[in-house]
């Protein structure tokens, strides 16, 4: 269904075709990835080792500018066959994407880092904390950046590091006092006073080890200092992050493929043929199938309304609708798979209770989805107030 519908190129088929050549790899290592909180330290390698993680610079700077539509049949890829694979490897996908495409810093600044990624680097934001949660929310970051002999002194704790144990660099925000105001620090992982604490004791997406970065007044310099804002950008529209949303759909694709498959194959002797046949079992598939074409074409349709520069000014709060719509189907298609599975669904080795567990992961990723709904109600409100 995923090749025949949404494939629309040549670039897009090989890469599709390079990635299936380690599906079955990177599925082999998804349960000691969950069970031991192991990062897929090789599966992220191999993604760098085909070029997959430059893939979002733009051509003039050694990448292939993809589309959001490329990333998110990419990133839907990649997950299917492993969930913290997917999650991870798209935060960085989804950074150096927004990064280029917005040219949100100097252009010195946006060419070296460019040749960094080329030669393997990982970058990823480190924005949450403890105590302020999502920076979509708003809150003032308790981290604090301070000047002092012409280079910038920061020092704080971030949480949801995901990636921790392979970034080479973190985009890490700091309140500025001076300046009343946040600015966004690049900084290398042998910063002196740079340290991970792991922390990371969860039930879903174990494998990202999304650990806490503990920042001991690291020293960095002028040119580090790479973004500046007064307020948060609660209201920026990221279509990049379109990433969440495709990584729990190919959690809930693996999920329907596994309970598809075992109902075709499952024959209890108290029937004759297998479940397959069964009115119940065909109600929960089509079920399944159908919340899986609406999610899906609801998500690629919004990835290619951005690609389109003539549609774009018209988006509201379609990203986040995506990504609400996308991550409830998920967990409502994982439901469903157990349910066609039964008891065996729960043991340890079956992937759906690893499916199950990690899909909820979305839940919590930005935007939260009280905020995508009240969004929505405002817009309508002030739609209906300018008439």
């Amino acid at each position: 269904m995923l090749k025949e519908l949404f494939i629309k190129n040549d670039f897009q088929r090989n890469w599709m075709n390079q990635l299936h050549q380690q599906e079955m790899v990177f599925k082999s290592r998804s349960i000691e990835t969950d069970e031991k909180a192991k990062f897929p330290k090789e599966n992220i390698q191999a993604l760098i080792d085909m070029g997959f993680t430059k893939l979002p610079l733009p051509k003039e700077y050694g990448g292939e500018n993809i589309s959001i539509t490329d990333l998110v049949l990419l990133q839907e890829t990649v997950a299917s066959f492993d969930g913290a694979t997917g999650l991870a490897i798209g935060w960085h996908q989804s950074v150096v994407g927004e990064l280029y495409e917005k040219k949100l810093w100097k252009e010195e600044k946006l060419t070296s880092f460019a040749k960094e990624v080329c030669s393997g680097a990982l970058v990823n934001r480190a924005a949450s904390e403890a105590q302020t949660g999502s920076p979509t929310r708003g809150g003032r970051p308790g981290t604090r950046a301070v000047k002092k002999d012409g280079k910038w002194v920061i020092t704080g704790r971030k949480i949801f590091t995901t990636m921790s144990p392979v970034l080479t660099h973190f985009l890490v925000t700091a309140w500025i006092e001076e300046k009343e105001g946040m600015g966004i620090f690049l900084i290398e992982r042998e910063a002196v006073g740079l340290s991970i604490e792991e922390t990371w004791e969860v039930m879903s997406m174990r494998g990202t080890e999304s650990h806490d970065l503990v920042l001991n007044h690291v020293e960095v310099t002028e040119d580090h200092f790479v973004e500046y804002y007064q307020a948060p950008r609660a209201n920026n529209v990221n279509a990049w992050l379109l990433h969440i949303p495709a990584c729990y759909l190919g959690i809930a694709q693996a999920a329907r493929d596994y309970a598809v498959k075992f109902a075709s194959e499952y024959s209890p002797n108290s029937i004759n043929g297998t479940i397959g046949q069964l009115p119940n079992v065909q109600s929960l598939i089509g079920q399944i199938d159908l919340e899986l074409m609406k999610a899906r074409h609801f998500l690629y349709s919004v990835a290619q309304i951005y690609d389109d520069e003539a549609r774009r000014p018209f988006i509201t709060n379609e990203l986040g609708a995506a990504k609400h719509i996308v991550t409830n189907s998920s967990i409502n298609i994982v439901d469903q798979a157990m349910r066609i599975v039964g008891a065996k669904s729960l043991h340890l080795s079956n992937p759906l209770q690893r499916y199950y567990r990690d899909v909820r992961a979305g839940l919590h990723n930005p935007p939260m989805d009280d905020m995508t709904i009240t969004k929505i109600a405002q817009t309508a409100l002030k739609e209906m107030e300018n008439n």
